[in-house]
C-alpha cells in the first residue's frame, strides 16, 4: 500500500511540473495572442536614481521585465539611470515636456514646484509603507495626486516604497536642538523647510552625489534611504553617527510618471498592463529592502559607526515645527490644504488602529529573540 501510494504521489509531481510548465508556456503564448493585433511600442523612462542602487533603481527593471511579458514583447521600456537623458531631479520636466514618456522618481523633490506634491511620497510624521498604499488604493489619495499631476501633464503610478528610514549620517553627535544650528544637511523634500525653523541649512542632492560632498565637506551630514544602499554609497568611510528615525519619511513612496498624451494614446491592455506591473514593482521594492536592510545594518555596526537615537528634545521641538509649517502651507495654498485635510484624518485614524495591534505587538516582540 504505501509503495503504491508513493508511487501515485511521485507520478502526480510529475505531472504537476509538466503542468505547470506547460502553463508557463501557454500564458505566454496566449500574451502573444492577446497582443496580436495590438501595436508594437517602445518607450524611454528616465530614473532619479543611479544603476548602482539595484534596489530603488531596479524597480524600473522590475517594470520593463513584467511589461515586456504580460504583452509578448510588444510594449517595452528602455530604462536609463539619472543624468544618461536628464539629472535625477529633473525627471518631472523631462515626462511633462515630453522628452521621455516615463520616469521613476520621489515626489518631494519637486516640493519647489508645489509643496502638495511631498503627499504623493512621505511628509514629516506621516505614514508608514503600508498606511501610504492604504491611502493611494483605498483612501482618496490617487484621486487627490492624480488630480495634481494632472496641472503637469503626468499621470503617477506607485513605483515601491523604502519603509521608514533612518535619520542620515552625521560628523558630530546631535544631541539638543542647539546642535542642529547651521548644519549643512542634505535632506530632501517638506523636511528641509521644518527643519530650517530650528537653524539646520539643508542642502537637496541627488543620491550619486551626497558622497563627494560629505567628503569635501560641503555637507556636515546626509539622509539617503537607510542600511543597505547607505552601506553602497559608502557613508561609513566618512562620517561615523548612524542616526534613528528618519522621522521626516516614515513610509516615503516612489512613483511612476507617465507623460499624460503618451498615457492616453495606449490601448486598454496596455494600461492594464502597465498598471499591473507597476504594483508589481511597488511591492517588490519593499520586500527587498526589508530583506536586505537588517544585515547591512551588521555590517555597518562591525566597523567603528555608532547607532544613535534622535533625543526626545529633538523629536518634540520637530514636531512642533512640522505642525507650524503644516498651518502656514495651508493658510497660503489651498492646493495643499486640500489634500492635507483629507491625509491628517487617514494618518490619525491610522495611527489610532495601529497602536492598537501593530505598536503593541511589536513593543513586546520585537525585543524578545527566538
Amino acid at each position: 500500500m504505501e509503495r503504491r501510494s508513493f508511487l501515485k504521489q511521485t507520478a502526480a509531481g510529475a505531472a504537476a511540473l509538466v503542468t505547470a510548465s506547460g502553463a508557463a508556456l501557454a500564458a505566454d503564448e496566449a500574451a502573444k495572442a492577446v497582443t496580436a493585433d495590438l501595436p508594437t511600442i517602445s518607450w524611454r523612462l528616465t530614473s532619479s536614481f543611479p544603476k548602482s542602487l539595484d534596489t530603488i533603481f531596479g524597480a524600473s527593471d522590475v517594470l520593463a521585465a513584467a511589461l515586456d511579458k504580460i504583452t509578448g514583447g510588444k510594449f517595452t521600456i528602455k530604462v536609463f539611470a539619472a543624468g544618461e537623458i536628464v539629472p535625477g531631479l529633473q525627471v518631472l520636466d523631462a515626462i511633462q515636456n515630453g522628452t521621455v514618456e516615463a520616469g521613476h522618481t520621489a515626489s518631494y523633490y519637486y516640493f519647489g514646484k508645489n509643496p502638495a506634491l511631498a503627499f504623493d511620497c512621505a511628509v514629516p510624521f506621516g505614514l508608514t509603507s503600508r498606511q501610504q498604499t492604504a491611502w493611494m488604493l483605498h483612501g482618496n489619495g490617487m484621486k487627490l495626486m492624480r488630480e495634481l499631476f494632472a496641472e503637469y501633464n503626468v499621470v503617477n503610478f506607485m513605483g515601491g516604497n523604502t519603509g521608514v528610514q533612518m535619520g542620515g549620517w552625521f560628523n558630530k553627535e546631535i544631541n539638543t536642538v542647539k546642535d542642529l544650528e547651521g548644519l549643512k544637511f542634505r535632506v530632501g523634500g517638506f523636511a528641509g523647510r521644518v527643519l530650517s525653523k530650528l537653524g539646520v541649512v539643508p542642502q537637496q542632492l541627488p543620491g550619486g552625489e551626497i558622497y563627494p560632498a560629505l567628503e569635501k565637506g560641503t555637507i556636515d551630514a546626509a539622509e539617503w534611504v537607510g542600511p543597505y544602499d547607505d552601506e553602497k554609497l559608502g557613508f561609513a568611510k566618512i562620517v561615523k553617527n548612524y542616526y534613528t528615525p528618519g522621522w521626516w519619511e516614515a513610509g516615503p513612496q516612489l512613483s511612476f510618471y507617465v507623460n499624460k498624451e503618451q498615457w492616453e494614446k495606449l490601448p486598454d491592455a496596455y494600461k492594464a498592463a502597465w498598471e499591473a506591473a507597476c504594483q508589481l514593482a511597488h511591492n517588490d521594492m519593499q520586500a527587498k529592502y526589508d530583506a536586505n536592510n537588517p544585515q547591512a545594518l551588521a555590517n555597518l555596526l562591525q566597523g567603528d559607526v555608532k547607532l544613535r537615537q534622535f533625543s526626545d528634545e529633538i523629536m518634540e521641538a520637530c514636531f512642533k515645527a512640522t505642525l507650524e509649517t503644516y498651518d502656514e502651507e495651508s493658510k497660503a495654498n489651498p492646493k495643499f490644504k486640500k489634500i492635507y485635510d483629507d491625509w491628517k484624518v487617514f494618518r490619525n485614524n491610522q495611527a489610532q488602529w495601529f497602536s492598537v495591534a501593530e505598536q503593541s505587538y511589536a513593543k513586546f516582540a520585537f525585543a524578545k529573540k527566538l
